[in-house]
């Protein structure tokens, strides 16, 4: 029989006893333990993935207005066209992908 482990239960140190701790020493470990600081590298600009090249170009990309044989979808906002409307729930267009 496998034992269970609640993995949310708070961990501590092997050979401490909570038991014995008064308040004073709980109430100053917890203070210590969520300490408002957090260390922030200010020379991290961003995210880079390995290998890839980052060019410093803008990419621009036409918005389109939408059609009139085309509608959005209430349940995943993406534009498709008439054809692939399924129905309509509370008077809002659902696709065929998510009904």
């Amino acid at each position: 029989m496998a034992i269970s482990t609640d993995y949310d239960a708070p961990r501590h140190p092997v050979g401490t006893d909570l038991a014995e701790d008064s308040l004073e020493e709980l109430t100053a470990r917890r203070a210590n333990a969520q300490s408002p600081s957090v260390d922030v590298d200010d020379s991290d600009t961003g995210f880079e993935l390995p290998g890839a090249e980052l060019p410093d170009e803008e990419l621009t990309v036409p918005v389109v207005p939408m059609r009139l044989d085309e509608f959005r979808c209430s349940s995943c906002f993406l534009v498709h066209h008439r054809s692939q409307l399924s129905r309509e729930k509370n008077g809002a267009p659902v696709c065929r992908e998510c009904d």
